[in-house]
């Protein structure tokens, strides 16, 4: 699942990209509002993390023009002004949730899930297919009832492929599922975490579509 970081301090972005990666998250971290609705035009986000005050284009600014074109993506905003005007202005404005710096990572993990558990975020509680069943917020995986432990990136390709049963996806989708721009890809990285399901949820689920790529079956 991928998420895009708008913060412009750089020890704080640095610290947020880290702890997101280890939770199995593809982050992309921009630092000005500008450039968020670059990245914003270029890619599709579950989720966006928005610093208020960011140089360029504010990050109420940035909220506002989202919500005036009827952008859905669930947006948490991350700032230090912490009087109630500044909160109320911010949900006003067409946040999801606010939350004041400093605050805890786990806190901050735990507000991401909750907000990717709601009807209009982009995370069901569960999505289950035949035997096989995720839930996006925790990141588990279960099969025939029993947990599957994965990589985070193993998982984030399950997920992708889950979300259009039957439709192929190429390889290039699949990397902009699991991949942020920091990171390096190898050429088969795809199939190498591909390899790695079938041996973990066995070779029945994910097929390939010659010349196209790769796709959960209707009826494993």
């Amino acid at each position: 699942m991928r998420l895009l970081l708008v913060e412009d301090d750089s020890m704080i972005g640095k610290s947020l990209q880290q702890g997101l990666k280890q939770d199995g998250y593809a982050v992309d971290w921009v630092r000005d509002g500008q450039a968020a609705k670059l990245a914003l035009q270029d890619a599709e986000y579950a989720l966006m993390l928005l610093d208020l005050g960011l140089p360029r284009v504010s990050g109420r600014e940035l909220l506002a023009e989202l919500r005036r074109q009827k952008n859905p993506i669930p947006v948490l905003i991350i700032t230090a002004r912490d009087s109630v005007t500044d909160r109320v202005e911010g949900l006003d404005a067409g946040a999801d949730d606010y939350l004041v710096k400093p605050f805890s990572f786990e806190e901050l993990a735990a507000r991401i899930r909750a907000l990717l558990r709601r009807p209009g975020g982009a995370a069901e509680p569960i999505i289950g297919h035949g035997a096989l069943a995720v839930q996006p917020a925790t990141h588990e995986v279960l099969l025939h009832g029993k947990p599957v432990h994965l990589s985070g990136r193993e998982y984030a390709l399950l997920e992708a492929l889950l979300r259009r049963p039957g439709m192929p996806l190429s390889r290039a989708q699949l990397e902009q599922s699991v991949y942020g721009w920091d990171d390096e890809v190898g050429s088969n990285a795809v199939e190498v975490h591909i390899h790695s399901l079938r041996r973990k949820l066995g070779p029945d689920w994910i097929e390939n579509v010659r010349g196209v790529g790769y796709r959960i079956r209707k009826q494993p």
